[in-house]
């Protein structure tokens, strides 16, 4: 039976969807609870999300799943984005949810600046809260940056974890305090990514219709202009019609044929070559990307702004298919050695795919030397120590 120290950790998020944030945020939450140290619980503001296209529920969600077999309780306030609300207020039912919540709590996790609204509330209770940030565009984030400005004024804010150095500049460029600011870079589970060689390999590709001698490039993006989705779709026009045998795999929220905009974008540029859009497969939101991951030759990324440290590029990595980026956030460092970063130029970027690919076993050894680096257990002990801190210089902050 696991004995914990008594520290409870409230974690808040705005809403469980499909994206890296919360698959990071909910690893992090899955480690510290089942390591003993510490009791961890998760509030979410929304019951379901409508983003991209794709209404998603808190309980269909893969992290609430996980999150709740390793025993985290996880509650949320019922709000759905289907049914109108006030984006910045809160009824008095759900404060008093929140308030018996964070009363319960040591620590206060947000998951991205989003939730701060709520912890600014004059009712929520004087807590250390520790915001965890995962982009590099504060200036897209609407009102969260000041909700974020706001929590350090108020003295409501011990830390702000930042996942990448281009998070920790970028938000310090913005106004946020630079000695709130640390650095914990992002991990995965290096049991569950993992490459596939020999028969297993050819299984998963056989399995996705990918032929052995093929050339398979995944793409694992939202459907988002963040994400860059024309320039991925203008480079992957290029890249089918370069290589005879590639294909192109596209996966997340968005990434099927119910989504209008992304239908629009496959007939403005494959309009006239379905022959090559006969190579490319909308496969949507995936629970399995380690198996996809490994069946590739190419990870693809074409975001135009706000990455920090694309958890797709480590994870792709991790699994065997060689990183490609255009140069946003932290990603040029990310795969500095074991991949290639690209202009903004849709033939250069195919280009690179076929080179990339080429060179997948080449680059074998560098990926194997660099998988200590990107461990999920290096993440969750920066998370402790930012957690404990914060506890111990609670002191500061009055208790109600």
């Amino acid at each position: 039976m696991i004995q914990r120290n008594g520290l409870r950790v409230l974690s808040l998020y705005e809403g469980f969807f499909s994206g890296g944030a919360r698959v990071l945020h909910s690893t992090v939450v899955t480690g510290l609870h089942q390591s003993g140290r510490q009791q961890h619980s998760v509030l979410s503001l929304h019951h379901e999300v409508k983003r991209e296209s794709t209404l998603q529920r808190m309980e269909d969600d893969p992290r609430y799943r996980a999150l709740r077999a390793a025993g985290v309780r996880v509650t949320s306030l019922g709000r759905s984005t289907e049914v109108e609300h006030d984006p910045r207020g809160f009824t008095d039912a759900e404060m008093t949810a929140a308030v018996r919540q964070a009363k319960a709590a040591d620590v206060v996790l947000s998951l991205k600046e989003q939730p701060l609204r709520l912890v600014n509330q004059p009712a929520f209770p004087r807590r250390p809260v520790v915001a965890c940030l995962h982009r590099s565009d504060p200036e897209h984030q609407g009102h969260a940056l000041d909700d974020l400005i706001s929590a350090a004024n108020l003295g409501r804010l011990a830390a702000v974890v930042c996942c990448a150095e281009s998070t920790r500049d970028a938000y310090r460029t913005a106004g946020v305090p630079g000695e709130l600011l640390r650095v914990v870079p992002n991990g995965i589970n290096l049991v569950r990514f993992r490459p596939a060689h020999g028969a297993r390999r050819l299984a998963l590709r056989g399995a996705l219709g990918v032929a052995p001698d093929d050339t398979a490039v995944v793409y694992a993006a939202r459907y988002d202009a963040m994400k860059n989705p024309e320039l991925f779709l203008r480079s992957a026009r290029e890249f089918l019609d370069m290589d005879a045998s590639g294909q192109v795999l596209m996966c997340g929220a968005g990434m099927d044929g119910g989504n209008p905009g992304l239908a629009d974008d496959l007939t403005r540029i494959f309009g006239d070559r379905p022959d090559l859009l006969g190579r490319l497969r909308l496969l949507g939101v995936r629970h399995d990307m380690e198996l996809l991951y490994a069946a590739a030759d190419v990870v693809a990324l074409t975001s135009a702004f706000g990455e920090a440290a694309p958890l797709c590029l480590i994870e792709g990595a991790m699994c065997g298919a060689v990183p490609v980026t255009t140069p946003v956030g932290d990603a040029p460092s990310i795969v500095a050695g074991i991949g290639f970063v690209t202009s903004y130029e849709p033939t250069d970027i195919a280009a690179t795919w076929v080179e990339a690919a080429a060179r997948r076993e080449s680059l074998r050894a560098a990926r194997d030397a660099a998988r200590p680096r990107f461990s999920h257990v290096r993440m969750i002990a920066g998370y402790t120590q930012v957690i404990e801190r914060a506890r111990k210089e609670a002191g500061r902050l009055t208790r109600v």
